[in-house]
């Protein structure tokens, strides 16, 4: 439509110049130039001439997600005239490895996670991208923890599309007001208030584990939080790496907190262990409420008002950081993310591969919901509602940023982790032995 415009106003031109020959077959030239660069396509970018092509695109997103993406490629599809090939697949792990093991894979992909990331970068089958997007506008937008997550071996082979923040702990601000209670800073703090609404007849904490197979992964993230803040993000790397026995001090420490937190917990271990985990904050919305604290990521609200439809956001419920336990390590933040890599360097990849960094295509799904964008330029003001807005004002100033570590851990020592927490939640006299038991998945899980 732009060069279609251009040629109205050129044809409005040759009118008023009809009396300079010169000027007129100057311009009826200029006119029949745009008219076969619209009919070619138009023009856009530096190079004035659209690219054209497809890329293929394997995630695991449908349904409000999918769209969410595609809304976001939108701008990028029709300026460059790039058609994206979306595929979606809940099975990206498998789907992906096979694509790459047969040497078929997409263009780009997203990928589990870092450690993934990682495994194929290793082998040689991504492409380094420290020539593919602007290194400069990285280091301006993106915080350093995470341009570290995406680099192996001091090169760049991933970007994140989108990120989430999983170091919350959610409550109901009504029952904080009507109790005098505050919001802690440290973790101190937080345990002489888990004191105070114990005393008042009321388990400070909600929690639930259950999730079919996966039944467990609610609670490393409460192990996660708790042996990032109490030791730092060293020996958090050196556990996830498989560096760090299950049995050292600073994760025994980490389990010994996490005990703490199940023993004031609504039902104790035979309802934590039964309650699914998106079931686990309904507790705190009955009258009066069974418990009053959850910790768990930006997504549960999802949950919450399925349960509660009448629930509203930031009257109803809302959220504090997870607090500081160690200040040496103030400002920890444990998140999760989609990451992208690219497995074939075309013209085309490497331009969407750009394209997705830049604060213009992460807002656009920011704006629709569901996301929280790492790069910094996005605006609090992006996001729909204040509760997404402080989220993303969490995740863009924390000063030390870890992954998942059990998103980064080999699947074998993951499943073995959700066990030994489960059995560690029933019963916490099998402490020593649920760690021996890790330990030994450890040293096979890493060869």
């Amino acid at each position: 439509m732009a060069a279609l415009g251009r040629t109205f106003e050129l044809g409005a031109l040759l009118r008023r110049e009809m009396r300079n020959v010169r000027s007129v077959q100057v311009l009826v030239l200029v006119a029949l130039t745009a008219l076969l660069v619209a009919a070619c396509g138009g023009t856009t970018g530096s190079s004035g001439t659209k690219t054209g092509g497809t890329v293929k695109v394997l995630a695991t997103w449908g349904g409000s997600e999918q769209a969410s993406f595609l809304a976001m490629v939108k701008p990028f599809e029709d300026s460059t005239g790039i058609k994206v090939q979306y595929e979606g697949t809940r099975d990206l792990n498998a789907v992906l490895t096979t694509r790459v093991t047969a040497g078929n894979p997409p263009d780009l992909a997203g990928l589990p996670g870092p450690g993934q990331m990682i495994t194929f970068a290793k082998a040689g089958k991504l492409i380094a991208l420290d020539n593919v997007v602007d290194q400069t506008a990285m280091k301006d937008q993106y915080g350093d923890s995470w341009q570290k997550l995406v680099q192996v071996n001091g090169k760049q082979y991933g970007i994140f599309i989108k990120a989430a923040l999983k170091s919350l702990i959610w409550y109901d601000p009504k029952v904080f007001s009507a109790n005098h209670w505050t919001v802690p800073k440290t973790y101190d703090e937080l345990t002489a208030l888990a004191a105070k609404i114990k005393s008042s007849g009321t388990a400070p904490w909600c929690m639930g584990v259950e999730s079919g197979a996966a039944s467990g992964w609610a609670a490393t993230d409460w192990l996660e939080d708790l042996l990032l803040r109490q030791s730092g993000p060293q020996k958090y790397e050196d556990w996830f790496n498989g560096k760090l026995k299950w049995s050292s001090p600073e994760v025994k420490q980490a389990f010994q907190s996490f005990g703490a937190v199940v023993k004031d917990t609504y039902g104790g271990a035979n309802t934590i262990l039964s309650t699914n985990f998106g079931d686990a904050g309904t507790p705190m919305f009955v009258t009066p409420p069974k418990c009053d604290m959850l910790h768990q990521a930006s997504f549960i609200t999802d949950f919450f008002v399925k349960a509660n439809p009448a629930l509203k956001p930031g009257e109803d419920f809302n959220f504090f950081a997870f607090p500081t336990i160690n200040t040496q390590y103030a400002g920890a933040e444990e998140v999760a993310g989609d990451l992208f890599g690219m497995f074939k360097d075309t013209t085309q990849a490497r331009q969407l591969m750009k394209y997705l960094t830049t604060p213009e295509a992460q807002r656009i799904w920011v704006k629709r919901g569901g996301s929280i964008s790492p790069n910094k330029q996005v605006a609090s003001s992006d996001y729909p509602d204040k509760l997404s807005q402080a989220t993303a004002q969490i995740l863009t100033s924390a000063k030390i940023t870890e992954f998942d570590a059990s998103d980064l851990m080999p699947d074998a020592m993951a499943n073995a982790e959700f066990k030994g927490l489960l059995d560690f939640i029933g019963d916490q006299s099998k402490l020593d032995s649920v760690l021996a038991t890790l330990d030994t998945a450890q040293a096979s899980a890493y060869k």
